[in-house]
């Protein structure tokens, strides 16, 4: 089983509150909204494609209180997400959480890197991590992400949580997709490699052709 991440990140690689002013306003933050100016059609169609290849989603806690806050509510029938979103099988990450009223829930308790390990070994096309920075963060550092999705926005916050923080471990990653999307949205599929890769810039004739 493969596990992919999709995350929504500004230029300066913030992920807090894409959706609206005050989806996620923790610690002061007060320029929420700024992924939905930019989607489109194109977008939808392409988040709707990648959604449509999930057979569970793995979600951090506060991700996971956001969207089953939220998707219940959207009664929107022609919405390409919203079957998905509440019919797909949940796993939450969390040693807090008492309850998971948005079904069908699973918490995942203890530590989550060997639990996350345990199910990528199990049958199935693949699981999908959406938003959820902290606990991307952790799946990356380890080496358990396959894939990640990132939809970057032409956008300089200059606050916010970022995807990856200073002092985070060295991930290496290839390209193996891009594109852009009338709204702007700037698109990178990207494999999760091992660690980077270095080397001393020694003119243009050692750069290979």
């Amino acid at each position: 089983m493969r596990l992919t991440l999709t995350q929504f990140v500004t230029l300066d690689g913030v992920y807090q509150g894409p959706g609206s002013a005050d989806e996620d306003t923790s610690d002061g933050f007060a320029r929420g909204g700024w992924m939905v100016p930019h989607m489109d059609q194109a977008f939808i169609e392409l988040a709707a494609g990648w959604l449509a290849q999930a057979d569970a989603l793995l979600l951090g806690r506060r991700t996971y209180q956001a969207f089953a806050r939220d998707w219940p509510q959207i009664t929107d029938p022609d919405d390409p997400f919203t079957k998905s979103m509440n019919g797909l099988p949940k796993y939450v990450a969390s040693n807090t959480l008492t309850e998971a009223t948005w079904a069908p829930t699973t918490i995942l308790r203890g530590d989550v890197v060997q639990e996350v390990a345990k199910l990528k070994a199990g049958p199935g096309r693949e699981w999908q991590v959406h938003g959820s920075a902290r606990l991307a963060q952790s799946l990356l550092a380890a080496g358990l992400i396959d894939e990640v999705r990132m939809v970057i926005t032409p956008t300089v916050l200059g606050q916010g949580r970022r995807l990856f923080p200073d002092h985070g471990p060295a991930i290496g990653m290839r390209v193996t997709g891009h594109s852009t999307t009338p709204g702007g949205l700037t698109i990178l599929i990207l494999e999760a490699t091992s660690a980077p890769q270095f080397a001393t810039y020694e003119g243009v004739g050692a750069v290979p052709r």
